[in-house]
Order: C-alpha cells, then structure tokens, then sequence
C-alpha cells in the first residue's frame, strides 16, 4: 500500500533527486521558463515554490534558507531581487505547468514550467479594462433611437472645398498668473 507517501522518487536516490531538484530550480529561477517530463515538473514544483515564498521576506535567514538549498548565488541574487518584487502580492501558485506532448524518443509526457508573472505572451494578450457603453434607457422611443443613430453617421463639419479659406479655431484665453 501506497499510504503517507506524497514524494516522487523520481527513480533516483534521495542526493540525486535533490540535486536534480536544485539544478532545475536554479536553471527556472534564470531562465523564468524550462521544458521537462511531467512527473518532474510537480516535483519542481513541489520543491520551489515555499523557497519562492521565502524569498517575499528579504533577510539573511531566508536568504541562508533558501541558499542551503539551491546552492547558487546568482539564482538567490535572481530570486530575491527581480522575481520576489514581482509575486509580493500573490499568495501562492507561482509556477504554471502546461503540458507539452510528448518527447519524440521515449514517449515520456512533457511540459513546460514557467513563472506565472514572468510569461510576457500571457500578460499581453491579458484583455486590458474596456470602455464601457453607456446604457440605454428602454423607453426611449425608436424615433429617437434612429435619430441617434444618424447624427452618430452623419460628419460633424464638412471639409472646406478647394479654393476656400480655413477657418481659424478660436485661440482659449489664458488664465491671469496668482501672484
């Protein structure tokens, strides 16, 4: 029976799959996205994301926590500087895995694993707020309506024709200076 063991071995002992966790973890923290097998994907993300939550506090315990597991400066440089600013307000969940297929020689099912707010794809195409139609009063009758609707086509100054001169737009007064 399989009771009490959340934890992927991952088919490897306990040092390499830690080692291997911490590699990945350093090349995500670098590179925001990596592509890998499914299975280890939630072990990464498993392993990452409460060193991510450390990272929110910016001190010399969390920064030797999270070094004694990752064991590369540059990625604790990355984490605490660039990546922690970016998820402080986010309460959890900061790695996405989205499934890739499969890998062309084994079979194996594959993924993506990227940073939710470093995927610059996915907060472009994020609608931004859309100006909001006034709303129209139903009792308004249908003659009103057409009426409208043929202002809103019709331009509201014609073009001078060829030959005619452009009236100039009256010239706002400038407010007296507060002395």
């Amino acid at each position: 029976m399989r009771h009490n063991k959340a934890i992927n071995h991952l088919g490897r002992k306990s040092s390499h799959r830690k080692a291997m966790l911490a590699n990945m973890s350093c090349s995500i923290i670098k590179y925001k996205r990596i592509n890998t097998t499914v299975a280890k994907a939630k072990a990464l993300k498993m392993y990452l994301e409460p060193l991510v939550t450390k990272s929110k506090e910016d001190t010399t315990h969390s920064r030797r926590m999270v070094f004694s597991y990752l064991k590369d400066k540059e990625a604790i440089k990355e984490l605490f500087g660039t990546i922690a600013p970016k998820i402080a307000d986010r309460p959890g969940g900061y790695l996405r895995v989205l499934h890739n297929g499969f890998r062309q020689g084994d079979g194996a099912d594959m993924a993506i694993v990227e940073f939710v707010d470093f995927n610059e794809a996915a907060l472009a195409s994020k609608p931004e707020k859309k100006e909001e139609k006034k709303a129209t009063r139903r009792s308004r009758s249908k003659k009103a309506a057409a009426e409208e609707a043929s202002k809103a086509e019709a331009p509201a100054e014609e073009a001078p024709k060829a030959g005619e001169a452009v009236p100039e737009a009256p010239k706002a007064e400038e407010a007296p200076k507060a002395e």
